[in-house]
């Protein structure tokens, strides 16, 4: 398991899954060479294969889209300037993560 894989496993295991069985998750980390991943998923274990991601530029433009891949996972080219993932799994399931918020 990688640093990136251990943080996200770390993360799962913090949020309390009582009355909470459905909720999102999603961290995003740059990769140091121009690009960033972001791995998906839901608090109850389920994939986050097929969900939409939107990068958008720090006015709400959207930059790119895309769907996670079958191992929850969506990777891009790093935007210039300061931006935003949206990790949108339909209504009450949105998980937005700002640039500053992304580190190697």
């Amino acid at each position: 398991m990688n640093k990136k894989q251990l943080s996200f496993a770390l993360m799962l295991s913090m949020v309390p899954l009582t009355g909470m069985a459905h909720t999102p998750l999603c961290s995003c980390y740059d990769n140091g060479d121009g690009t960033v991943l972001c791995e998906g998923g839901f608090s109850d274990g389920s994939s986050a294969a097929g969900v939409e991601v939107i990068v958008a530029d720090a006015e709400g433009h959207q930059l790119l889209a895309g769907k996670m891949s079958e191992d929850s996972e969506f990777e891009f080219n790093k935007p210039q300037g300061d931006y935003k993932v949206q990790f949108n799994a339909g209504p009450g399931h949105l998980v937005e993560i700002g640039s500053e918020d992304i580190t190697e």
